[in-house]
């Protein structure tokens, strides 16, 4: 790994960052990276990205897909999390719709935004950003966890524009503009390692919470790659009238989590190219970056019109007398 590290010496960081929305792609019981070939998948996802999502995914997915829902068009790469529903006191379920975040375009069908960032939110740090390579992969989170997790978290919305204080879990009072949950991946890379049974041996996690500096790479994990973080919206708000009168949290992750520990995300890369790399030594920041300076990006009605077939026939919406995939 030596080569590595006098060629990162060599080159001077720039200031890139991206932030960008992408709408729905589908809401299914399947999971290509911890369950491939599995259909249904044991708990529901909600995924935004590129249209080569599919039961099992292989090779490089950059050149597979034909269309996204993300606002750059050369990013076909796979963004999903669990599904959040609001139980209700009588022991019905109710999938809690997604809202975009206002800082993006308006119009923008659900789906989550995506950061790929330098070494915090407003800067690089000192050394070169590396972009992710085909058939890389990565999961952050588990869902079997009972302890708070490092750069996962929750956040209880006055409005859209709410981004602090950040929960370990589930707010304990009804929120009155949603719930926020946020994901933010590991950023130091074995250099090697495409993804690994477990999906994440091969990085290491420097990541603090919120957007905040994190810290150096070891000799394990050397390689620095953009730091990723998820930001989903959850319409939480319209159940306000039915919370709990003993004032539990009535809400549940699509596989039977109540208290938020086990939030996870799941990434499949799938950039066309060099695209990433580009944008990564460039000095665009967030909507700068659109327009082909560095990156092709498209209108929202071309993101809301990407989409993949029903592949997994069940009802997930209206009121469920059980979490899909969880008989009693």
């Amino acid at each position: 790994m030596k080569w590595l590290s006098v060629a990162f010496a060599l080159v001077a960081p720039t200031q890139a960052a991206l932030r960008f929305g992408c709408a729905s792609l589908t809401i299914q019981r399947l999971d290509p990276l911890v369950e491939p070939g599995r259909s249904p998948s044991s708990h529901l996802h909600q995924i935004v990205g590129g249209n080569a999502f599919n039961v099992s995914m292989a090779g490089d997915i950059g050149e597979q897909g034909t269309c996204t829902t993300c606002t750059f068009s050369e990013d076909f790469s796979n963004y999903w999390t669990a599904v959040m529903f609001f139980k209700h006191t009588n022991g019905s379920y109710k999938r809690v719709p997604i809202m975009a975040n206002d800082a993006l375009p308006s119009g923008i069908k659900g789906g989550m935004t995506v950061y790929y960032t330098q070494q915090d939110f407003n800067s690089n740090g000192n050394v070169k950003m590396t972009a992710f390579r085909p058939g890389f992969r990565m999961v952050v989170g588990n869902p079997t966890s009972s302890a708070e997790q490092t750069g996962l978290r929750f956040v209880c919305l006055d409005n859209k524009s709410t981004r602090f204080p950040e929960l370990a879990n589930f707010p304990t009072k009804a929120c009155k503009g949603g719930i926020m949950t946020v994901h933010h991946f590991p950023a130091c890379w074995d250099g090697k390692t495409l993804d690994p049974p477990d999906h994440q041996s091969h990085m290491y996690n420097t990541v603090k919470n919120a957007f905040q500096n994190s810290g150096p790479c070891p000799a394990s994990h050397p390689v620095r790659v953009p730091q990723l973080a998820y930001e989903t919206l959850w319409d939480t708000a319209q159940f306000a009238s039915m919370w709990p009168k003993d004032g539990s949290n009535p809400f549940v992750l699509s596989y039977g989590d109540n208290k938020g520990y086990g939030t996870h995300a799941d990434y499949v890369f799938g950039w066309k190219g060099d695209s990433l790399q580009r944008a990564m030594d460039s000095s665009c920041m967030f909507n700068a970056c659109e327009n082909g300076r560095p990156l092709k990006s498209q209108v929202v009605t071309a993101m809301n019109k990407c989409a993949v077939k029903q592949m997994v026939n069940e009802d997930i919406d209206g009121w469920l007398t059980e979490l899909p995939g969880h008989s009693m």
